[in-house]
């Protein structure tokens, strides 16, 4: 694949996994996760079992996909099966490949769950466990499916955890999953830079927010524009604006059939559409290294969602740009969302004039932020327990 040299949430982790050792690992969007715990993953399966050993949890069918492109591209000649579990797909090729020997299996819970009440699927032999995006796999919508799944596993799993985001409360649950993990904490600095992303906030008081997205729109630019709603209705019905105006958009969200959402990533992923609109399934694991400019139409609910959404551009050392549409009722839910990254971010006018602003108040001593754009310093925590 090219790759000869570790990238530090790569260099941190995957000695301890070798070792056997659980592991929390935090790094930003783009940094190397999936190999992180994948390289780990293929040298722990043995080819001569044909039962499922090893198991990748995945919020998203998108992300299943990514994580197991990759997955396929590691196993390459090496005889280790892998296989696919997700929604929206038939039920029966799944099982005939998860019978057939999948010694890998990369899933959704809802899916994952789906075979194990059918009794298609057993997990007593897996022995390496993967929640990807952890934070979003352990709240409270994964969290009971997830559970239901980690308690039909093998009590001498070796489990780690990989997000871009790991709140406190995630290490307070993980303690319920995890054996004395090494818990690593990456964050860019001078021995590897972060990625290099231009974050500005846009005022937008006098005027609509769709006017102002059609300026950015008008702009030229290289690579292709991420935008970011908030719900399915909001981002269809902009879609349909757009595209009247004569705008090549084309929409990402949850209730599309899984056929439709492939044949949208596939298009935005080659080129074919320039523009996409999305709401947060695309917040997470969608890797389009030509994504040169996320926009941030609505905001997200949470500090943590921001740092994915923007995380979709600046990628394996690229350079992108990240723009927030902000309108007088989002002031409230800004300020919680700057608290929460613990920094403020430029704001100008429509018209290009800079803002001054008061900085956002500190956190409470004691609280841990996390999810940053590379301006934390590093640090890096090994082997402390949490």
């Amino acid at each position: 694949m090219h790759i000869d040299t570790p990238t530090e949430i790569q260099g941190a982790s995957i000695p301890p996994l070798l070792e056997g050792r659980d592991v929390i690992g935090q790094a930003y969007t783009g940094s190397g996760k999936t190999l992180a715990f994948g390289l780990p993953l293929m040298e722990r399966i043995d080819t001569g079992n044909k039962w499922l050993q090893a198991l990748v949890l995945v919020p998203t069918r998108e992300l299943a996909q990514q994580v197991g492109l990759v997955l396929e591209k590691l196993s390459k000649g090496s005889g280790i099966r892998t296989t696919l579990i997700y929604g929206g797909r038939a039920f029966g090729p799944q099982q005939d490949a998860i019978y057939a020997g999948a010694q890998v299996v990369v899933g959704t819970p809802g899916r994952v769950l789906d075979h194990l009440t059918r009794g298609t699927m057993r997990l007593d032999g897996v022995t390496y466990l993967v929640l990807d995006e952890a934070d979003e796999m352990l709240d409270r919508g994964f969290g009971p499916d997830v559970e239901r799944i980690l308690s039909q596993t093998n009590a001498d799993r070796q489990t780690s955890l990989f997000s871009a985001t790991t709140p406190e409360w995630v290490h307070k649950v993980s303690q319920k999953y995890l054996k004395d993990p090494v818990v690593i904490e990456t964050s860019p600095g001078d021995e590897e830079p972060g990625p290099d992303i231009d974050h500005v906030v846009y005022e937008v008081w006098r005027e609509d927010k769709l006017d102002v997205l059609r300026r950015l729109l008008d702009e030229p630019t290289e690579g292709a524009t991420l935008v970011f709603g908030r719900t399915k209705h909001g981002v269809r019905s902009l879609g349909i604006k757009l595209e009247r105006l004569g705008y090549d958009v084309d929409v990402l969200q949850g209730n599309l059939s899984q056929g439709q959402r492939d044949r949208v990533i596939q298009d935005f992923r080659s080129g074919k559409t320039p523009i996409l609109l999305a709401t947060n399934v695309a917040a997470r694991g969608l890797d389009v290294l030509h994504v040169t400019r996320v926009i941030n139409f609505e905001l997200p609910e949470t500090h943590e969602l921001f740092t994915h959404r923007v995380g979709r551009t600046g990628r394996m050392g690229r350079s992108g740009s990240a723009i927030t549409l902000l309108g007088p009722a989002d002031l409230p839910k800004w300020r919680e969302i700057e608290r929460g990254l613990g920094r403020q971010l430029p704001r100008i006018t429509p018209d290009g004039e800079p803002i001054k602003v008061t900085a956002p108040k500190p956190a409470m001593p004691g609280t841990r932020r996390s999810g940053s754009f590379g301006q934390r310093r590093r640090r890096t925590t090994v082997g402390a327990r949490r």
